[in-house]
């Protein structure tokens, strides 16, 4: 039992290690064209084009806080990349479309992005790619159902996995 929490644990934390590793290089990679992170995926967001595209629904989509949206849209207004226009229902919100000069810019960085997923796609191939999503979709679920029932993982799990702490390597 506790050899099994071991090796849970150890999974666990080389989850960690690769779930970083994979941030890194996207952060790595924006990095090199000029762009943070978070600007990135909000132009990936617009480029996508998101239908009645809006602060709020770019910060649901890649959980980023809507003031760092809202920073990363008014500098991109201010090179004149974006124009935020009133949503005719609600004025308050604003429709995110590109200028021409952000669609050359989106287009130019986001096909290069593109090209490099590309690239590892077909290196992995389709199968690892789906069972890579299928994966990560199982993992969100079930963190996601315990997450929410704390207090119905079984005290003897708890106990076996904090024995198991001890001997993990962190």
């Amino acid at each position: 039992m506790i050899s099994n929490i071991v090796s849970y644990l150890e999974q666990i934390n080389k989850y960690y290690s690769v779930w970083q590793e994979f941030n890194y290089v996207y952060e790595d990679w924006a990095k090199a064209h000029g762009v943070s992170v978070n600007s990135l995926l909000v132009l990936s967001a617009i480029h996508e084009g998101m239908e009645d595209c809006t602060q709020k629904k770019i910060s649901l989509r890649w959980r980023i806080p809507k003031q760092t949206v809202n920073a990363v849209l008014k500098d991109y207004e201010r090179k004149g990349f974006v124009e935020l226009l009133p949503m005719p229902e609600d004025e308050r919100n604003k429709l995110i479309h590109f200028t021409a000069k952000g669609k050359e810019y989106a287009d130019a960085i986001i096909s290069k992005l593109r090209k490099v997923e590309l690239f590892v796609s077909e290196e992995m191939g389709t199968r690892r790619m789906e069972q890579l999503n299928e994966n990560m979709t199982m993992f969100v679920t079930f963190f996601s159902e315990a997450g929410g029932k704390n207090e119905e993982i079984s005290e003897s799990k708890m106990d076996g996995a904090k024995a198991g702490c001890s001997k993990a390597a962190f």
